[in-house]
């Protein structure tokens, strides 16, 4: 059964357009809650709002509040709040789920509404149909002596810095480390410098007075350039770029090189292979294929997942691994939390900066990635790409071309009509001669 609203990260939208209208947002607030006290069998369940800087927040947090109060469910309002944060806050509050008001990287005229179960994981497929289900049906109104409540909890932050620090081991500090941190105006901006300078860091904020438009704008995770001049600028021994929800990552060394998600994740197998704390890592169709070559040369198993961290968690639960991400810097370690986390995958790389006394650079450096080329091709309605027999042809001459030394991927856009044909290979010249040829057989 296909999802009606929900993606593969909840709702998300132009605000001001449906669903991201107060009134949506209100019956399933109320949608939600009637699924909630019927699965949980509690006369009053509670649920954790948090939300990112984006100004629409306060708009749809008061709607969910009040969807949810009239279905009988208590509210926890977290206010600006990562998502890992509420995902973190659901479990060890013992709630019976997190709700995140953010579109993550999107520009502040977006936002989203996502949801997480009690254990602190993604909500699953099933409830998030019982709840469209729910949506179809008229939001009602619970009797006022069985109507929720909603109260702050203030010192949400603090748990959370709290919860980060103790990922990282007790015997290491960050002492000496000059530390850049780019909280991108979003969620993490009262959170992310405590984290680094309460374990010893020297840090500098930027990217960290948010004002309802500025997230993600010429910052963070998504304009990493903002932070590579900042880290040469400052003479700092690292920088860290966080989204608009902070469970993006991506790092600067020193030398003012920005380093992407398969970098990030090499370093973080390594370190887990030098303590045998490695069986497998999870990537995407997108992630780079020396990354897989290394692994698998060195014994540890790789499987690629569907593009989103959704499909990454879900294969990771499937094969019984910890660790997994994206390219983009959608970094997943299991053995630390139950959703991707920026500010902890960050410590995971300082941890294996500080065991090693190297620099990310130098972690780095065994790992070089293939260069890829990516060609987006218009489509007319209609075109079966699938089966194309010049588009077919094409793609098996080009990989009998590569061999061991490239792969080839094809897909469609999701939201445009745009064939993506990416060739990655050893030979960058090789990868841009090999995909146009492949491109241009598409009519």
């Amino acid at each position: 059964m296909s999802r009606k609203y929900f993606g593969t990260d909840g709702v998300r939208g132009r605000v001001g357009e449906f669903p991201i209208t107060p009134d949506f947002a209100m019956r399933l607030g109320y949608a939600a809650g009637k699924v909630l006290v019927a699965r949980t069998g509690s006369e009053h369940p509670a649920v954790l709002i948090g939300k990112d800087t984006r100004v629409s927040g306060y708009m749809l947090e008061a709607a969910l509040e009040a969807g949810f109060a009239a279905a009988g469910v208590d509210v926890m309002l977290a206010g600006p709040m990562p998502t890992p944060a509420v995902a973190y806050l659901t479990r060890a509050l013992r709630l019976a789920a997190g709700v995140v008001i953010s579109a993550s990287h999107n520009p502040f005229e977006d936002n989203g509404i996502k949801f997480f179960s009690a254990t602190g994981f993604k909500l699953p497929d099933e409830i998030e149909l019982q709840i469209e289900a729910q949506l179809e049906a008229p939001m009602g109104c619970e009797p006022s002596e069985r109507l929720g409540k909603a109260r702050r909890i203030d010192d949400a932050a603090g748990r959370y810095i709290e919860f980060c620090k103790s990922t990282f081991p007790g015997d290491l500090d960050l002492r000496g480390l000059k530390i850049v941190v780019d909280s991108a105006h979003g969620a993490a901006y009262h959170i992310a410098g405590h984290v680094f300078h309460e374990l010893g860091a020297d840090v500098i904020n930027i990217g960290n007075r948010p004002n309802g438009f500025n997230i993600n704008e010429q910052c963070g995770a998504t304009h990493p350039s903002t932070l590579e001049q900042a880290v040469l600028e400052h003479g700092a021994d690292l920088g860290v770029a966080l989204d608009g929800d902070a469970d993006r990552l991506l790092m600067v060394g020193a030398n003012g090189v920005c380093y992407n998600g398969d970098q990030l994740l090499y370093v973080m197998a390594c370190e887990r292979m030098l303590r045998n704390h490695l069986a497998g890592v999870a990537g995407t169709l997108m992630t780079n294929l020396a990354l897989e070559n290394f692994l698998k040369a060195n014994g540890v198993g790789f499987a690629r997942a569907k593009v989103g961290d959704r499909y990454v968690m879900e294969l990771l639960q499937e094969k019984g691994w910890v660790l997994g991400g994206e390219g983009s810097g959608h970094i997943i370690c299991l053995d630390r939390h139950t959703t991707g986390d920026g500010l902890v995958s960050a410590l995971q790389i300082l941890i294996a900066m500080r065991r090693t006394g190297k620099s990310l650079a130098e972690l780095t450096a065994g790992l070089t990635l293939y260069p890829q080329k990516l060609i987006n091709v218009r489509m007319t309605n209609g075109f079966d790409w699938k089966n194309h027999t010049p588009l077919q042809q094409a793609q098996n001459d080009a990989q009998a071309q590569l061999g061991q030394r490239g792969r080839i991927l094809i897909r469609a856009s999701g939201t445009e009509p745009l064939l993506r044909v990416m060739v990655e290979a050893e030979d960058g010249a090789q990868a841009e001669t090999l995909a146009q040829q492949i491109a241009s057989t598409i009519a």
